[in-house]
């Protein structure tokens, strides 16, 4: 069974998929308090290490075959200054160091797709040239979660590296809509309006935000996500704490747990903390079923 070591493996949602794919994880490193705890009231044999990656010992994990990272995503994101190395969150430096260190078989990152923008291409080519001289083949691509049977458009740059041929894995299908996805949850309520609602949210959800911890709370993003989410019926001002109730008019809110039923966390996964934490992790969080495909890729090639 081949083995990942997970940075900044936040709340679960590509150890989730890692773990389906067959792998067996070594540790699991994350410096948020709630992620962590998030990941051991999941997983209590899991072994989860909360720490900065900055100031990680990877020495004792030099055998695992991959490791694997969701780095933050604030010195890429459009919706921030994109500072790149400018800026005290980058973590690609630390990562790098930890791969030196630990000389896997192969690695994977998760990041904004805003990294593979053309003001970053020398930072691109930096880190590039760094794994090649390390003697590894290096891959960059951008996915998009709704192609691999997500309910939102969610597309992710993303870097493998290996020694050898890799080959990203084709869209199978195309994910089902808002209202079909959380239909179910939306309904636990008695809502009577919900089948009206949703035959309004028959497409997939715009992406999922969740913020850092300066920035991002229990909401669903700024002015434009807010408005792609009031044509699918959604009131993107908040989460709620429960589903409509029988009576309820309006434009409902969503929960977390229809928040992470559009990341495809599994409905039993329970996520630790206030609202404000718990909706940070699962807008941060890499989507399941995209990290299920990616993580048997990398398997097939390990194997």
């Amino acid at each position: 069974m081949p083995t990942v070591l997970e940075l900044c493996a936040g709340a679960g949602g590509q150890a989730i998929g890692f773990e389906a794919a067959g792998f067996e994880h070594a540790a699991l490193v994350d410096n948020d308090p709630h992620s962590c705890a998030t990941l051991r009231t999941n997983r209590p044999y899991w072994n989860v290490i909360e720490a900065d990656i900055g100031r990680f010992d990877a020495g004792y994990w030099r055998s695992v075959d991959v490791v694997a990272a969701g780095l933050p995503c604030p010195p890429f994101s459009v919706a921030g200054k994109q500072l790149g190395a400018d800026d005290e969150r980058d973590l690609f430096p630390a990562f790098l160091d930890i791969v030196e260190t630990v000389e896997p078989r192969a690695l994977l990152v998760e990041n904004v797709q805003g990294l593979m923008a053309d003001k970053f291409s020398l930072y691109r080519a930096n880190i590039q040239s760094r794994l090649e001289a390390m003697g590894y083949d290096v891959y960059w691509n951008i996915l998009d979660a709704y192609q691999y049977g997500a309910s939102q458009h969610r597309r992710r740059a993303f870097l493998v590296a290996l020694d050898g041929d890799f080959v990203w894995p084709k869209p199978k299908n195309v994910g089902p809509t808002v209202g079909r996805t959380l239909y179910n949850l939306m309904a636990e309520g008695g809502w009577t309006g919900v089948d009206k609602w949703a035959c309004q949210a028959n497409e997939p959800a715009p992406t999922l935000v969740g913020g850092s911890r300066k920035h991002g709370g229990p909401d669903l993003g700024p002015t434009r996500a807010r408005a792609a989410w009031a044509k699918l019926g959604v009131d993107g001002l908040g989460v709620a704490n429960e589903a409509p109730q029988p009576n309820f008019d309006g434009m409902p809110r969503l929960t977390d747990r229809m928040l992470a039923k559009l990341q495809s966390f599994p409905e039993n996964w329970k996520f630790a903390g206030a609202k404000t934490h718990r909706c940070r992790q699962i807008g941060n969080a890499l989507t399941v079923n995209l990290s299920v495909v990616l993580g048997k890729a990398l398997a097939k090639c390990l194997s």
